[in-house]
């Protein structure tokens, strides 16, 4: 067990020996050993008494809190970070350079091919949508042309990428049934079931890239596509545009193996916006997990090939 989900309301945790102990109005509930731990996530109103988060720092667990209802980010905890402080020079020299602009290209050519392929795959066994899918596939193709030209400038990238995403969503939308009412994306807050997963799926996927990237000694907020922006992990950004269609066919096959459904979730309850619902996130958690399992290995792998580029070659201290 690499990760813990905590997503109990009053509950109260303590520290027994080497291990997290739960409590409820005063009984001990359960334990949980934490040597098998990288991750805890934190949902919602659980009382954590300090020295367990000395001890989960002192391990090198990293602590991840969401909001209850909406599951927001509210913070992230880390242990020993990685000392090498050349690193974080060299990355910040990287992104006033042309190298900059390198690393942008290939982050955006890597994600409208993985686009591509993954349209392309839903063809063969859609052939409801064949049309949609090879329209889209061909658009693709035509932008990967003019990214593979010499000189492309940032402003172009851009506008580039942003066409890609407009072709992809529209062609991943038809491939959703009706009830769910997914006709476009949008987020903060999320307007249907589709749109609330994907939501969902993508924070915890930014911050297990934010976690890869602090502890291998790189700034998450220094990007190399995504702009500086005041508090925004914008090298995270970066790595996870490599991802989203790994997280999107995750979300296309929970709901056609109907796993979730419309009654899963709440819809402007108290505040705009649709939202998984707790019981319902009992199901999500293990379902993430084994998800997530496969894909953190890559992660690890692009956050360390990416600090190998950084310091041209060279190796580095990593532990």
């Amino acid at each position: 067990m690499g990760t813990l989900y905590i997503d109990r309301k009053e509950l109260h945790i303590r520290l027994d020996g080497q291990a997290l102990a739960f409590y409820r109005d005063g009984e001990r509930e359960g334990l949980v050993p934490i040597s098998p731990l990288k991750r805890v996530i934190v949902i919602g109103n659980v009382s954590i008494e300090t020295p367990v988060l000395h001890k989960l720092s002192n391990e090198n667990v990293s602590v991840i809190f969401l909001s209850g209802k909406r599951l927001r980010f509210c913070g992230m905890m880390h242990g020993r970070l990685h000392n090498n402080g050349i690193l974080r020079v060299k990355q910040y020299e990287k992104s006033l350079s042309p190298v900059s602009l390198e690393i942008a290209v290939d982050i955006v050519k890597r994600k409208v091919e993985g686009q591509k392929v993954f349209l392309l795959n839903v063809r063969e066994s859609r052939s409801d949508l064949r049309f949609p899918m090879t329209n889209a596939a061909g658009i693709f193709e035509k932008i990967l042309g003019t990214l593979n030209t010499k000189d492309i400038k940032m402003e172009t990238l851009r506008g580039l990428e942003g066409g890609a995403s407009a072709t992809y969503f529209q062609a991943f939308t038809k491939m959703f049934p009706e009830s769910l009412e997914f006709k476009k994306r949008n987020r903060r807050p999320p307007e249907d079931p589709v749109n609330a997963m994907l939501s969902l799926c993508y924070t915890l996927l930014h911050y297990e890239i934010v976690r890869e990237i602090e502890v291998i000694g790189l700034d998450p907020t220094i990007g190399f596509y995504h702009q500086f922006d005041y508090g925004r992990e914008s090298l995270a950004c970066d790595l996870v545009e490599l991802y989203r269609t790994d997280v999107d066919t995750f979300v296309w096959e929970i709901f056609r193996e109907r796993i979730f459904a419309v009654r899963d979730f709440a819809h402007g309850d108290e505040r705009p916006g649709c939202y998984l619902k707790k019981e319902s996130r009992k199901r999500f958690c293990p379902l993430y997990e084994d998800w997530a399992k496969g894909i953190r290995p890559q992660l690890v792998n692009e956050v360390r090939t990416l600090a190998v580029r950084i310091m041209d070659g060279q190796d580095f201290i990593s532990e």
